[in-house]
């Protein structure tokens, strides 16, 4: 509702009640707008449907893909959108991502945990409803900097200069954006997977991220041990999440399908199956066995299935686990995909061992063979080292075309001694242009970085850390700091009023009136910064 015509209904509604005289409509319509989602179900609704509406035109154009950086704390995530806007204008396609990675290192009660389900369910809730907080912090922070402005210009009797400042309250662009928010592999069976759901969307996420490992023996993508289950089991889960969305009234609730296929050699279970080709059934051709010739090569305890017409001892490991096929990921992953779009899932997550565009193309247009608007969500994770990844693909390209590549030791292209050869150089663009050339090529919707915040505030407190134990004492701070935070607009040079001490003046003014004890006189060191 436009500002000026909520004033006007509180003032009516204020009039019925004549013990509330104290009450200004002005200040009451004023800190309606700074909190414009009640709930964390309205953040679900309303992201839900920004999401579905990017996804609509991302079909239309690849150029329009979205991103988001991966935030474990809610202050993170509420820098990380305020920055967004200052140097862009709008947030639009530009999300959230809350990584079960940095859950489990950084936010559980146990300690920095490896990524393997075994924080807490509720740390994973706790996040999303703690970056909303923030981000709706971010909106009450920018909108009372717009109330105060517009209080001196009614003041001054510039009504222009109001008008202006009234457009700018009632066309103000939230930083409340979507979540893709990450359930690991449910962290239980499908009622656990139900139960966590319903959380996660209650503290405001549209988008739900889930992958087809074995909940209890859950693995980091990005390192050895995965074990998948049988589509079944997976699609359970996937009802799960969507009847959660459709409890809550979330309709157009997100589901990302993520395979970890590609990298994962293990599986715990034989799939069932009811007749050749169908689903369980192709699930267990993909599993490593030795063709059984007579029935007395069956030994005690062996597990015996049927391939293609043929009796087959799958390979068991000590663990009981079953193997695959080597060299059957990418039709395992592409099976994965296949299936979880055509029961219920709305977007991709293949997890890759390279960031590599030819790659993830070949199994995405495999997809689309069979579902033509496959679209991917795509870690470009930290795990890859992407400087040498990219000289190396590079060096590959330029031997394949017969380039002379004599002055290149592939194995060490990490070196500094690269950096500035043409190698290098065109290794940075191919970087610089991954994302455009991966929406464009592959599918990739969305692009993400799982845990670049992780890396960001242990390199800044390094660099702080050094200078200021250091020789450099105090300047390490200003100079490295405090100084960029000045010249650079960094809103929380003003520490005091990012956390909301000009909010809470403005309340205690609202509440007490003239008696309002207030911390923004002039003896506030936060006017040092202007």
């Amino acid at each position: 509702m436009p500002y000026a015509q909520d004033v006007d209904q509180i003032a009516s509604l204020l009039k019925q009640h004549p013990t509330w005289n104290a009450i200004n409509p002005k200040h009451a319509a004023r800190m309606r707008a700074q909190n414009k989602f009640k709930t964390g179900l309205d953040i679900a609704k309303y992201t839900a449907r920004i999401m579905r509406e990017d996804m609509a035109n991302y079909d239309q154009d690849t150029a329009q893909y979205t991103q988001s950086l991966g935030c474990w704390h809610g202050f993170i995530g509420q820098q990380k959108m305020l920055s967004i806007k200052k140097h862009f204008g709008t947030t639009k396609r530009r999300y959230l991502y809350l990584s079960g990675w940095m859950v489990a290192a950084l936010r559980s009660e146990f300690g920095p945990l490896p990524d393997q389900s075994m924080h807490e369910k509720t740390a994973v809730s706790g996040l999303i409803e703690e970056l909303y907080t923030f981000l709706r912090q971010a909106d009450a922070w920018e909108l009372n900097h717009l109330f105060r402005a517009l209080e001196e210009a009614e003041k001054a009797g510039d009504n222009a200069k109001a008008e202006e400042l009234i457009k700018q309250i009632d066309n103000h662009e939230t930083h409340v954006v979507p979540i893709i928010a990450d359930i690991d592999a449910g962290f239980g069976n499908a009622e656990a997977t139900y139960l966590l759901a319903k959380q996660m969307i209650e503290a405001g996420a549209c988008c739900i991220q889930i992958e087809n490992q074995v909940s209890d023996e859950k693995q980091c993508g990005h390192q050895d041990g995965k074990v998948t289950v049988p589509h079944a089991d997976f699609l359970s889960k996937i009802n799960a999440v969507r009847l959660a969305f459709l409890e809550l009234g979330v309709d157009d609730g997100v589901i990302v399908a993520r395979t970890d296929s590609l990298g994962a050699g293990l599986t715990q279970k034989i799939a069932v199956t009811e007749e050749p080709g169908d689903l369980g059934d192709q699930y267990n051709s993909f599993i490593d066995g030795e063709v059984i010739e007579k029935a007395e090569d069956i030994n005690n305890g062996d597990v015996v299935i049927k391939q293609k017409g043929q009796l087959v001892r799958p390979k068991r490991l000590a663990s009981g686990l079953f193997q695959f096929k080597p060299g059957t990921g990418e039709d395992r992953v592409v099976l994965d995909c296949i299936t979880s779009l055509q029961n219920g899932a709305d977007l991709l997550w293949i997890e890759t061992e390279k960031p590599h565009v030819g790659q993830i193309a070949a199994m995405v247009n495999r997809i689309k063979e069979v579902v033509p608007d496959a679209k991917l969500v795509y870690n470009n994770s930290p795990s890859f080292n992407w400087t040498l990844n990219f000289r190396q693909q590079v060096f590959d390209a330029w031997k394949e075309e017969g380039k002379d590549v004599s002055a290149y030791d592939r194995d060490k292209l990490m070196s500094e001694e690269y950096d500035n050869t043409e190698l290098g150089q065109l290794a940075d663009e191919w970087c610089r242009n991954f994302q455009r050339d991966g929406s464009r090529e592959a599918g990739i919707f969305h692009h993400l970085i799982t845990l670049p915040t992780y890396h960001t505030a242990a390199l800044s407190t390094d660099n702080l850390a050094k200078g200021y134990f250091g020789d450099e004492g105090m300047l390490a701070y200003v100079a490295g700091v405090q100084r960029k935070e000045i010249r650079q607009g960094i809103a929380t040079v003003k520490h005091q009023d990012m956390a909301g001490s000009n909010i809470g003046d403005d309340h205690k003014e609202f509440f007490a009136g003239d008696a309002a004890l207030k911390a923004g006189g002039k003896d506030n060191t936060m006017n040092q910064f202007g």
